[in-house]
């Protein structure tokens, strides 16, 4: 089994390493019929009051809990739901332009990943056990900061920059996140980050349960 997550400190993350929430970190159950995607489960923690809808207060109050800031947080909000705002937003929208439409998260996926979730948001376990049969090679079902290298170095399509940048960003920051006292990122840990509950755990009061229940199949 993998070691506990650990909080994040206040002062430990580059600006850069906050695109890892720009790309996947919001989501909605109820757009999405009874069994949400694993995306979209993954990413439901950010909103909080389960409306389908992220507002800038709801991406910063989320950082909050899960231990950043007051400025990484500031940061972090005007960031994320600036760069989705547009992305997501559908046609006939008339809220502020900077609030997240979770129904088209998926809009928001970059490449050069893993290939663990697919264009609608599933989750692929194909590709997701591919990340340690060909990058954990000092221990079986871990990776060290390392092997996080090789993986991105592995999946990056050329020419791809903002794509190399997202990866980059969320490996990174889940790496500080998920490690253990040896340095080591457990597969454990990096499935929890695919459905959303390494986020439940590090935070478990900014979501309700009434919410996280509508998120089960």
């Amino acid at each position: 089994m993998g070691g506990a997550p650990r909080r994040p400190a206040a002062t430990a993350y580059v600006p850069s390493a906050l695109l890892l929430l720009a790309v996947l970190f919001v989501g909605r159950a109820a757009a999405l019929g009874d069994c949400p995607t694993a995306l979209h489960r993954h990413a439901a923690f950010f909103d909080r009051d389960g409306d389908g809808v992220v507002t800038l207060s709801e991406t910063y109050g989320a950082f909050r809990a899960l231990g950043f800031g007051f400025g990484v947080s500031t940061f972090s909000a005007a960031f994320i739901n600036g760069a989705l705002g547009s992305k997501c937003r559908p046609e006939n929208a008339t809220s502020s332009n900077l609030d997240i439409y979770i129904e088209n998260i998926q809009k928001g996926k970059h490449g050069s990943d893993t290939g663990s979730y697919d264009t609608e948001g599933r989750f692929v376990p194909e590709k997701f056990e591919e990340i340690f049969a060909k990058h954990a090679k000092t221990v079986p079902d871990a990776l060290t900061s390392d092997e996080v290298d090789q993986l991105l170095q592995a999946n990056r399509q050329p020419g791809d920059y903002k794509g190399w940048a997202g990866a980059e960003a969320e490996w990174r920051i889940l790496y500080s996140l998920g490690k253990d006292k040896d340095g080591l990122l457990h597969k454990d840990v990096v499935r929890s980050v695919y459905d959303g509950s390494l986020f439940h755990r590090l935070a478990p009061n900014w979501s309700s349960p009434d919410k996280e229940k509508q998120l089960e199949c």
